[in-house]
């Protein structure tokens, strides 16, 4: 691993630490306070995946939802979290099934806006409060490929062409989708979620990442 990727993932790691510190001062759950975990990993790639069900203090009460379809390697980390396959636009739960909605940058690889919007109705759909996390697509780092600025200067058709040469093309096409400020907030009209908090995350000063909380009837 190269040091500029090692120095990367140590911000990521630190990002993450940092929103769930926030989350868990929001949320102020309590034992009996029931989690729905959208977009989880079933194989972690490194300690930041899974920040919920590997921190959580009442992993009986959280059920993580991932698009696979075997969860053996995860229910032998996690053996009391429930889970089930589903994508995060067509959830498979009643209205108001959980108190809090989390998706950890989850958002930006559901697809594109109509997608997006889908996710984020799901979301205020089955649970009472929600919480969502994504990065900010004008940083001037992309976060997932560690690339600066090219995200910026290129059309996604180009920036997909030249992760494929580079050895990247894992992030190419439909795997990520970065949102603005200013698209996110329009989602959210979209979604029918008016009343919200929009938390910038900075490092360097410049808004890294987006923090969503949102509660229905404020």
């Amino acid at each position: 691993m190269s040091i500029v990727e090692r120095i990367a993932g140590s911000i990521s790691k630190r990002s993450r630490t940092k929103n769930w510190l926030q989350f868990i001062e929001w949320a102020k759950t309590a034992p009996e306070t029931t989690i729905l975990d959208i977009g989880v990993n079933t194989t972690e790639y490194s300690d930041n995946d899974n920040f919920l069900v590997r921190l959580y203090p009442y992993p009986d009460r959280i059920t993580a939802v991932g698009l696979e379809t075997n969860w053996q390697e995860f229910h032998e980390r996690y053996p009391k979290v429930q889970t089930a396959t589903a994508d995060g636009t067509a959830l498979p739960f009643p209205d108001n099934s959980f108190d809090i909605a989390y998706a950890n940058a989850v958002i930006e690889h559901v697809g594109r806006c109509d997608k997006q919007r889908l996710f984020l109705q799901e979301m205020l759909r089955v649970a009472r409060r929600g919480y969502c996390t994504t990065p900010n697509r004008h940083f001037p780092i992309e976060v997932h490929t560690r690339i600066p600025l090219l995200h910026l200067l290129l059309p996604k058709t180009l920036f997909d062409a030249l992760l494929r040469k580079i050895g990247k093309g894992w992030a190419a096409g439909e795997y990520m989708y970065l949102l603005s400020e200013t698209e996110l907030r329009s989602l959210l009209h979209q979604a029918g979620i008016t009343q919200y908090t929009l938390q910038k995350n900075r490092f360097l000063g410049l808004p890294m990442t987006f923090t969503l909380y949102w509660e229905k009837g404020l």
